[in-house]
């Protein structure tokens, strides 16, 4: 049985209980944020669920509350109502990377580590960077990395603690183009390598066909989900990436579809 989201905030890794193939269950979600002058309706009845390994993309219009959703998931804020269910560990990688600067890559890695009082093993931290190839990057600063290298530092560093579940909150929106292409490949295929059930946040359509298998439309604020569509192509989910998905002739029919969907 799944128990409801009860979490201890420990910078990069939030951690959480349950059991089941199910690992995220959101049931009749509100949430509504208030100042002095007025009340903001953000999330009415949300109603999803994610089972384990599988990729959600949510997508809407601007302000909709995207990145509320995940910060409810997570535990970093409350619910008004209704009940939110995860089982597992939650790594959170943000929009911006949040490197420390005066931190080499090594050191930013390991700083969830050092924060909750984990030994860390060299040799493991050497092996997700040879792997990722960022081995011989080891000692440089954040800002001798390109955008995308330092995108693939904040992932590690996020992965090095070992969660079922990432939240991917617009991790590619600072960066140009064609970087982002190429670090949507290096991440979607860290994401498949580690087998991490993953929901992503973007105001991007194509991002969001091109990574994963579900894509959740939500509707202007107060936000329902309007539609759960499945984003399926005649490529191994092994042999995916998001530059082949982007050369299938089902991506431009998923883009006008989910493109109507948000602008109807």
């Amino acid at each position: 049985m799944f128990k409801p989201n009860n979490t201890i905030i420990n910078i990069l890794i939030l951690y959480i209980v349950g059991s089941d193939n199910m690992q995220i269950k959101l049931y009749n979600v509100n949430k509504s944020f208030y100042n002095l002058k007025e009340q903001t309706d953000v999330l009415k009845n949300i109603n999803l669920e994610i089972n384990k390994g599988e990729i959600v993309a949510i997508v809407g219009p601007s302000g909709c509350g995207k990145s509320t959703l995940l910060n409810l998931i997570s535990g970093l804020i409350k619910q008004d109502s209704g009940e939110i269910f995860v089982k597992g560990k939650i790594g959170y990688m943000f929009q911006k990377d949040n490197l420390f600067e005066w931190r080499n890559v090594y050191k930013n890695i390991t700083i969830g580590n050092e924060i909750a009082h984990i030994k860390t093993c060299e040799n493991d931290v050497d092996n997700i960077l040879k792997k990722y190839g960022l081995f011989d990057f080891k000692y440089y600063y954040p800002k001798e990395l390109s955008g995308g290298m330092r995108q693939r530092v904040a992932l590690i560093r996020t992965l090095i603690l070992n969660p079922d579940i990432l939240l991917l909150d617009e991790p590619f929106s600072s960066l140009d183009y064609q970087s982002k292409i190429v670090v949507q490949d290096d991440i979607y295929k860290i994401i498949i390598n580690e087998k991490k059930t993953t929901i992503l946040v973007t105001h991007d359509i194509t991002e969001a066909i091109a990574i994963a298998d579900f894509v959740y439309i939500l509707s202007s604020r107060p936000s329902t989900i309007i539609k759960k569509i499945p984003i399926e192509f005649d490529i191994q989910k092994e042999e995916k990436t998001p530059l082949k998905t982007r050369d299938n002739y089902k991506f431009h029919e998923y883009f006008s579809s989910i493109w109507k969907i948000i602008n109807s």
